[in-house]
């Protein structure tokens, strides 16, 4: 635990606390927990235990959904060695491929990367999975969602049958349970998935808007708030773009991320706002998985999650300021959707307050429920 002291955990995370022993015994093991509750340094940790750092050939495997994870598993491996380094790559398509052939060329103990990449690595002879100790399955709700389950059934496949697998996941669905049983022997389970999502840490508010009037109301939003830094989602590529679009010239320092935006864009995108050059970030579910950004003080939901637990996953990216800080997350809703905003108050175990602005009058479908006219 020494190591997470010297990052700036003052005491381990619920899933740290719970999931490293149990990974330290080499068992397999699935940890069920929310974005933003550490996660990473939960299975981190034990790789770097087992691995052999006078050994420069590669023992340790974390495939995650998106690029974006895959670079924010590979500092935070490198942050956690301070006494001992690891020499760590990172395997994403849309990069270089021949940059990361020299790279493994030249030794790589831990290797992290997307199932595609990973594969192709693998099936050029580059990626060599015959010395692994442990792999590791980050996200994996997430990476069956995008459709990644072939690629990962063959990498398990040609993995070391005497190995250390962990899961990680917010969600258990059963192509995850199937996964797991295949692929697991006898795993030990954490669960903290009942535990309250950063509700404690997050003030949640719903806003009733016609859609033809959302754009309007976010701005007001953003100038009645001043949001240190603010993540707005929208559930589309396209909608992304659009919004970005529509803040083009209006609002500076805006950037955006999805899916199909060249690599180097997203990169770039994601710099930016670490950095605090940009306040303003739109994304996409997907890409926003990848965000580990501890000022983020608000997160907007233009358009209301598709699924609830991706509520889970937008929220959690704010709340991390300091323990004396809340984060403040925002859903619009249309009057349509009262029965999607009742499942995302179910999944989370609270109800949300309703936010009215003046000139936005909300539309009721339902008992009048708690109301403010500002955030304090």
């Amino acid at each position: 635990m020494k190591a997470l002291e010297h990052v700036g955990y003052e005491t381990p995370s619920p899933i740290q606390a719970s999931f490293i022993p149990k990974a330290l015994t080499g068992r397999d093991c699935t940890g069920q927990a929310h974005t933003g509750t550490g996660k990473t340094a939960a299975f981190v940790l034990p790789i770097l235990e087992v691995i052999d750092h006078d050994d420069l050939r590669t023992q340790a495997l974390v495939l995650a959904p998106t690029r974006e994870l895959a670079d924010q598993v590979k500092c935070e491996a490198e942050r956690l060695t301070y006494s001992s380094p690891v020499r760590a790559g990172c395997f994403v398509g849309q990069r270089d491929i021949e940059r990361q052939i020299k790279l493994l060329k030249n030794g790589i103990q831990l290797a992290v990367g997307t199932p595609g990449r990973v594969k192709d690595l693998n099936n050029r002879g580059n990626l060599d999975f015959r010395n692994l100790k442990i792999v590791v399955l980050d996200e994996a709700d997430r990476m069956l969602d995008i459709g990644f389950e072939p690629e990962i059934r063959d990498i398990l496949g040609r993995c070391p049958r005497e190995r250390q697998t962990l899961l990680l996941s917010a969600t258990l669905p059963p192509s995850v349970e199937r996964l797991a049983k295949k692929y697991m022997k006898d795993p030990d389970r954490v669960d903290l998935s009942g535990d309250a999502v950063a509700v404690d840490s997050i003030d949640q508010f719903f806003c009733t808007v016609d859609p033809d009037r959302k754009f309007g109301l976010l701005v007001h939003l953003l100038s009645e708030e001043r949001p240190r830094q603010v993540i707005i989602f929208t559930r589309t590529k396209r909608g992304a773009d659009a919004l970005h679009k529509r803040f083009s010239g209006r609002l500076p320092g805006v950037a955006h991320m999805h899916g199909d935006l060249p690599q180097s864009k997203r990169e770039r995108s994601l710099r930016q706002f670490r950095e605090g050059k940009v306040r303003v970030l739109v994304a996409t579910d997907v890409a926003g998985r990848g965000i580990d950004v501890s000022a983020v003080s608000h997160i907007i939901n233009y358009d209301i999650p598709e699924y609830h637990d991706d509520y889970v996953h937008r929220i959690g990216r704010t709340g991390r300021m300091t323990s004396a800080e809340k984060g403040r997350a925002f859903t619009f809703v249309t009057r349509e959707q009262g029965d999607e905003l009742t499942r995302i108050e179910i999944r989370v175990n609270k109800e949300l307050t309703e936010y009215c602005v003046a000139d936005y009058e909300p539309y009721r479908t339902r008992p009048p429920r708690p109301q403010v006219d500002s955030v304090a």
